[in-house]
């Protein structure tokens, strides 16, 4: 079991004092508590990707790999990164990048986010989120485990002969969860690929998540 810090980048105003940081603050903020995990023993941070206020992290890649340098042990993972609106082009190179950085502590989690404009921004359909997420994810993986990659599918433009680097640190790429709040599909596209699935409780029951937990489960043994 790992513990640690999860953290969506919100910037909201403290119920105690009625002030609201600055995106400044919370930047600079959102390090300091990364590296307070580290001093008293925790494991993992882990931060999201959001393009709209009231968060502040567009680029987790960027703090996480700040982070990385002022750091020795703790393990890096997002919360989550945006397999649908982002390119797994620049997925596989971005992460593959901090990895080395990091000496190997990084996770990855993909997810679909929860802002439904963020897919228009983009130049993305939101109605093609599940088929974007598994799409993507298949080209991000042979991208990782393939050093030549010919490829085509539905939602970006061919790839031919295409290496993408760096290349995973000693071979192997960084360990991936599959982020979900409602969706069966997302628990078995984690299941099927032998990955980790990271089921967030928000808005939902217990006895949803217990399914959904139970279906990722299932699939994964079978």
């Amino acid at each position: 079991m790992q513990i640690g810090i999860f953290s969506v980048s919100d910037v909201t105003t403290d119920p105690t004092t009625g002030r609201t940081p600055s995106e400044h603050e919370r930047i600079k903020a959102a390090v300091a508590i990364a590296k307070k995990a580290e001093d008293v023993g925790l494991d993992v941070y882990a931060l999201g990707e959001h393009h709209n206020e009231p968060f502040f992290s567009s680029s987790p890649t960027t703090t996480l790999g700040y982070i990385a340098a002022q750091t020795s042990r703790l393990l890096l993972s997002t919360a989550t990164t945006l397999i649908t609106t982002n390119d797994p082009v620049k997925i596989a190179e971005d992460y593959a990048m901090l990895q080395h950085l990091s000496d190997g502590r990084v996770d990855l989690m993909m997810g679909r986010g929860n802002t439904g404009p963020v897919y228009p921004w983009f130049g993305k359909d939101i109605r093609q989120g599940v088929a974007l997420a598994v799409e993507n994810y298949a080209l991000l993986r042979r991208l990782w485990t393939e050093d030549v990659v010919d490829w085509q599918g539905k939602f970006r433009t061919p790839l031919q002969g295409f290496t993408s680097t760096p290349r995973p640190l000693d071979g192997i790429p960084p360990f991936v969860w599959h982020g979900s709040i409602r969706t069966p599909e997302i628990a078995e596209q984690a299941a099927y690929y032998g990955d980790g699935f990271f089921h967030n409780n928000i808005f939902w029951t217990m006895d949803h998540t217990k399914r959904i937990v139970e279906l990722y489960r299932r699939r994964y043994e079978h």
